[in-house]
């Protein structure tokens, strides 16, 4: 049985991003996948620490990241999965920092300097990514979305995309700063909009593994 790990990089564990992993999982589920949700905020882990321990030659935890807290066993999960969906949004131009933290420490042991090319995974993982945003242009962070892919799919395994922008924000506008926004906008991409990006969603996670 397939096994596929869902990874929500959002604070918020009922918002956006977590209810569009949650439909992408679904997907993956009908197509009889096993999965598993990790909410990165609710662990205890910081980004890569540059020590080098990954590219020590001979050492303990040569080719896997060498900080030991509660993301080592979800870097573990990631790498021995048949893939891995991440939805996250985007603040103020890029991932949350938790999300960051997350990539660096996927990314950065599989990459040895070498010459050759020679990556230290030995298996390549599907990768699903879900993006959502405030902002109402969805080709916005097109360009740091390419990056993502592009260093995904040379280090993890292929990845596809997707993104779900003009998101609806606050339960009650009317209670928060927020003057810019149209509300009535906002509530007919939340009602008209949002339930196709749901689909969308479901759609990655069905067809991750084909």
């Amino acid at each position: 049985m397939a096994k596929i790990i869902g990874i929500n990089g959002s604070p918020r564990k009922g918002g956006n991003s977590a209810i569009l992993l949650d439909e992408a999982l679904r997907g993956a589920e009908e197509r009889g996948a096993e999965t598993e949700r990790v909410d990165l905020y609710r662990l205890n882990f910081k980004g890569c620490a540059s020590c080098f321990g990954c590219k020590r030659l001979g050492g303990p935890s040569f080719g896997r990241c060498a900080l030991r807290d509660d993301l080592t066993a979800v870097l573990d999960k990631v790498l021995s999965a048949d893939g891995v969906i991440v939805s996250a949004p985007f603040y103020f131009g890029d991932v949350p920092g938790m999300v960051r933290s997350f990539y660096e420490r996927l990314w950065f042991p599989c990459l040895l300097y070498s010459k050759d090319g020679e990556l230290a995974y030995d298996r390549r993982v599907k990768v699903g990514l879900i993006y959502t945003q405030n902002c109402p242009d969805p080709d916005f962070y097109k360009d740091l979305i390419a990056g993502h892919k592009q260093t995904f799919g040379w280090l993890i395994g292929e990845a596809v995309s997707m993104v779900s922008a003009d998101t609806w924000q606050y339960d009650d506008y009317s209670k928060y700063a927020g003057t810019m926004f149209d509300v009535e906008h906002k509530r007919r991409m939340r009602e008209e909009q949002f339930p196709k990006d749901r689909q969308a969603a479901f759609a990655l996670g069905r067809t991750l593994l084909d």
